[in-house]
């Protein structure tokens, strides 16, 4: 921590700001760039030394024209470049945010690049206690936080997907298979097709045993005889 304080406090303190939050902003980047994420070690290095760059110009801005008269035209507000910084993060961060069927991945990522523009802002506002205190709890909660995630046991969602021959939809035999195998229904749809005389049902279920799958799809389909396709997503 005192070395990093160090930092910036030599050469001139913009610069030293700068290197600082190069710094913070890549023991961040590196750990996203080992597990292989989009953005990695770079990333966050523009990312926080960018910001500190608007941070520091906001600042000097206001310096420069603070003296104005109260009723001049000109108003000059330091936190201004500030906040639009806050709003430009959230659009680069969503393009780090990928969605493959149910699976949703990126989040982190995109929490991770919000937390460096953060950084960045402490960093050029002179916060560098509150810049490094930060960032020791970001990198804690990407480091040893997955060891913890590993044994909490989740609840999972899937989709069951059936067709059955029939004009009247029925959830009767399915919900009765559902319960008796700790599955909750959450919600469900049918679509009718009376060419075909089948129905389709979409059946969303929570539960927290994956082998439940298996023994719910064989339960199923001894129950219901009138079974054309079975699966699940």
């Amino acid at each position: 921590m005192f070395y990093l304080l160090s930092i910036a406090g030599s050469f001139d303190c913009s610069i030293g700001k700068l290197l600082m939050a190069a710094v913070l902003g890549g023991i961040i980047g590196w750990e996203r760039e080992r597990r292989g994420r989009p953005a990695g070690l770079r990333t966050h290095i523009l990312v926080c030394v960018g910001v500190t760059l608007m941070m520091l110009v906001s600042e000097h801005i206001f310096e420069r024209y603070k003296t104005f008269a109260a009723d001049s035209i000109i108003r000059v507000d330091p936190a201004r470049i500030a906040a639009q910084v806050v709003t430009g993060i959230g659009f680069l961060g969503a393009g780090t945010i990928m969605r493959f069927r149910a699976t949703v991945r990126g989040l982190t990522t995109a929490a991770s690049l919000w937390v460096v523009a953060g950084i960045g802002l402490a960093v050029g506002s002179s916060c560098y206690v509150p810049a490094i205190i930060t960032t020791i709890i970001a990198l804690f909660a990407l480091l040893l936080l997955p060891l913890f995630e590993r044994n909490i046991k989740r609840d999972k969602y899937k989709t069951l997907k059936l067709c059955i021959s029939g004009s009247e939809p029925n959830l009767t035999d399915i919900t009765e298979i559902l319960k008796r195998n700790s599955m909750e229904l959450q919600y469900y749809g049918f679509e009718k097709d009376v060419v075909k005389n089948e129905v389709m049902y979409n059946v969303n279920v929570r539960f927290k045993d994956e082998t439940l799958i298996t023994k719910v799809s064989d339960e199923v389909a001894r129950t219901i005889k009138e079974i054309r396709k079975l699966g699940w997503e």
